[in-house]
């Protein structure tokens, strides 16, 4: 395979097959001794961990593990692997795995030295501002997915476990110093998985590219995101086996991650709460929740998808763009409706509240209001 480079935006990034094995070499350049492995429960035991944990090993890092992460990661998660963290003595993160092990990671590394509870870092205004940056500890970012791009930011989704809220914990030091993209790590991934992973990098990309707010770097970066995702994902879907299907689904995601500075919007504040309330998977809910929002914005976004469209080589403008996403998730298997997802007896009233409170509804091309909230989630059923 030939996709290989040395990237540093948004910030240092090794990419290409059988660069895991240089995770020795990368801690040694962030200064980290007695790093701490933070995964999720269903990637501790399985062969692509033990790897890792072995280089560890072998480059005399050690082999300690944290894997006590929901899919939906939460406070108590957070508040186990610090005590995990400060007994061992360890000195930096490597996040491991996909956004709830990189989220869970991330946050980690932000808070051992805080002296403030962890919802006093919420991204509103400039909260960041109340931590100490320079006990923030460095973080080394290994995705094994190809969707949140959590490896590439510089914030975690954490869910509140007594409200069901999700909550965006952010400092600019919480990026990651260096990045290991190993398309290698993703080709067992599950094919429902792959779907679900992928088309959050696609929905990243379409809303930071629908977003009204002005960054003309974010705004190309995710057109042509979407280009990897048209042309990528249905190949890794159908085999998993194939590099540089895995390699471009990995740069796809990245770049959806770096686009949306510009900002996401309904797909994102929908998923958000759904998720929290109902654990449904979050690529595969904004997948769900995707067309309907098309609809929700088509009076705002319609000449700029006729543009992405003609781009991306998709016939018919605004509507040949929906019906590509529809025929698109119908390819990858992905449920019609919320109520094929496992969205069963919602209460809407709060699904509604959530999703205006959610940061997400800033950067939606048409503003949010509870009425047409409730239109918008009844359309999703």
């Amino acid at each position: 395979m030939q996709l290989v480079g040395n990237w540093s935006y948004p910030t240092a990034m090794r990419f290409g097959a059988g660069r895991i094995a240089e995770l020795g070499e990368v801690c040694a350049a962030a200064g980290i001794a007695k790093p701490l492995l933070v995964t999720d429960r269903g990637l501790a035991n399985l062969p692509v961990t033990q790897g890792a944990l072995d280089l560890m090993e072998k480059a005399g890092l050690g082999r300690a593990m944290f894997s006590d992460v929901d899919p939906n990661p939460n406070e108590k998660n957070v508040a186990a692997g610090l005590t995990v963290y400060r007994e061992g003595g360890h000195d930096g993160v490597i996040a491991f795995g996909g956004g709830s092990g990189l989220d869970l990671g991330k946050v980690l590394a932000f808070m051992v030295g805080q002296s403030r509870p962890l919802w006093d870092f919420e991204d509103i205004g400039d909260w960041w501002t109340r931590a100490d940056p320079e006990a923030i500890h460095p973080v080394i970012a290994v995705p094994t997915t190809a969707g949140t791009g959590s490896e590439v930011g510089r914030a975690s989704v954490i869910t509140n476990s007594e409200t069901e809220a999700k909550k965006i914990i952010f400092h600019p030091k919480m990026l990651p110093v260096t990045v290991i993209c190993d398309p290698e790590l993703t080709v067992s991934m599950p094919a429902a998985i792959t779907a679900g992973t992928g088309m959050d990098a696609f929905a990243h990309c379409l809303e930071a590219y629908c977003s009204p707010h002005y960054h003309p770097m974010s705004q190309g970066i995710a057109l042509e995101g979407m280009g990897l995702v048209k042309e990528s994902l249905p190949i890794a879907y159908e085999d998993g086996g194939n590099l540089d299907a895995r390699a471009h689904m990995m740069s796809a995601a990245a770049m959806g991650a770096t686009a949306f500075q510009k900002g996401l919007g309904a797909i994102h504040a929908l998923s958000h709460p759904i998720g929290a309330m109902h654990h449904t998977h979050h690529g595969t809910t904004n997948a769900v929740v995707m067309q309907p929002v098309l609809r929700f914005n088509e009076a705002a976004v319609r000449d700029r998808l006729d543009a992405a469209a003609a781009y991306l080589g998709i016939d018919g403008g605004y509507e040949g763009f929906y019906a590509f996403v529809g025929d698109l998730n119908a390819l990858l298997g992905i449920p019609a409706n919320l109520t094929d997802l496992g969205v069963v007896s919602p209460d809407i009233d709060r699904l509604i509240a959530g999703a205006l409170a959610d940061p997400s509804t800033g950067g939606n091309p048409v503003e949010m209001t509870e009425a047409n909230t409730r239109a918008l989630l009844e359309a999703c059923f």
